[in-house]
Order: C-alpha cells, then structure tokens, then sequence
C-alpha cells in the first residue's frame, strides 16, 4: 500500500515541492562559509565542462554549493521510485537531469540505463556544463568512490572537483550513507578539493589513481567540514577490498 501511495505522480509532486521548498529554507538561513574558493574559482572563470563529486548523504545541501547563473548544473539519478521524486526535486531548482545508475550485481537483467545516461553526461560536459555524481551512490559503501567519475573525466577530459559540505545544526540518519538532513538558522561549511585530470589516454591503473585521489580527498574535505561545524565527523565505510581480507 505505502508502496503504491508513493509511486502515485501526485504524491510525489507533494512531496518533491516540500522538499523543494525545505532545501532553499536551509541555504537561505544558513550562514556558509566557503573553503578551497581556490580550486573552484579558475573551473567557473574557464566556462568549460566539469564534473561535480558529493557524497550520497549530503544531497540536500548541495543547491548552497553550486551558482547556477555561472554553469548549468546537471545531476544523475537514478531509475528507481526515490529517483522519481528526486528528479522533482531537481526540476523545482531548475538542476538539469540525467537518468540512471549503475547495474545492480544481484539484478544482472535488469536495465539501469547506465549506457545511455553516460552518453548523455559526456554530450552535456562537452557542452559546458556541470555534472553532479554521488561516486558512493545508490547502494554504496558510503564515502567509497565508484569508477564511474573517473571514467566519465577521462572520456571528456574535463576536471574532477569534489566538494565536502556540512552544517552546525543537523540530524544524522542511521542509514548506509549516514544522511544529512541540515537544519535552519545554523553555520554551513563548503569545501572545495583540488581537482582531478584525467587524461584520455589513461589506463587502468591511472583511472584507479584518480579514483583514489578523488575519494581521498572528498573525505578529508567532508571531515573538514564536520569539525568546523559540529566537532565530530562521519566517517567512511571499510573498504569492499578490505571486506573481503577480513573475512
């Protein structure tokens, strides 16, 4: 029944706009304060392509993070029902969107649309514009990062940014990705990482690099912004390698 109230266009058109409306309450009450304007500053000046990491648990706080009127943002996501209300969400801030995700390992016949949302990330990077990727989403581990980003970098040679965001006043979910959900009238922290290239020719062992590089430093940037605004930090999830040694 909760199923099928939710996969019901107007239910979800309610429930998107709420979150619509919630998401800009937070961004306009907060107080941001923003690191790394260093690396991100010259990628907006440039006007060329980029692609955008941000872990799955902080989505509500990135529409603080990115200035629209400087590049048109675009985010993937996914197929599945949640998706759909996300999509809304975006559309409500006017986020391009990609739809999509990767192949679920226990649902080999089931089609994600990964082939095709790849392709159409690459045409809208090519074409100037920001490609919004969670690397830990949909299923996770949380704050490990998927090959996905690095591959999309190195088939359109644009930069690879991460980005860390937190606010002093949140509730911290005991889900998989530890989700954020900020709350009004409180100090945000943004941080920008150093970008990583990734150039067309790279092989496997470079795009591992990259991948690694990338997660590495969206983690410290995310713990960064936790301590300066709640003197505590999530952390990441063990690594699936490490997983698999232990058990």
């Amino acid at each position: 029944m909760l199923k099928s109230i939710l996969s019901s266009p107007p239910v979800q058109a309610l429930i998107a706009a709420l979150l619509a409306g919630y998401m800009s309450l937070v961004k306009a009450t907060t107080r941001w304060e923003v690191r790394g304007r260093e690396h991100i500053d010259p990628i907006w000046a440039g006007g060329d392509g980029v692609i955008l990491g941000f872990w799955h648990g902080r989505i509500l706080m990135t529409i603080a993070a990115w200035p629209k009127q400087v590049q048109p943002p675009a985010i993937l996501i996914s197929r599945s029902r949640e998706g759909d209300v996300v999509t809304k969400v975006a559309q409500h801030h006017k986020v391009g969107v990609v739809r999509g995700s990767s192949r679920n390992k226990k649902k080999t016949e089931q089609d994600k649309g990964g082939l095709s949302a790849f392709r159409e990330m690459i045409r809208w990077v090519e074409g100037g514009g920001a490609m919004a990727l969670t690397p830990d989403g949909p299923r996770g581990p949380r704050m490990r990062a998927g090959m996905g980003v690095a591959k999309l970098a190195r088939s359109t040679g644009a930069p690879l940014i991460g980005m860390g965001c937190s606010t002093s006043r949140a509730i911290i979910f005991k889900s998989w990705d530890r989700f954020v959900l900020p709350l009004p009238f409180g100090k945000g922290v943004i941080v920008w990482t150093e970008p990583v290239h990734i150039d067309k020719r790279a092989d496997k062992d470079a795009l591992e690099n990259a991948r690694a590089t990338l997660e590495a430093r969206m983690i410290s940037a995310n713990m960064e912004a936790d301590l300066a605004c709640r003197g505590e930090a999530i952390t990441a999830a063990p690594r699936p390698d490490a997983q698999t040694e232990t058990a």
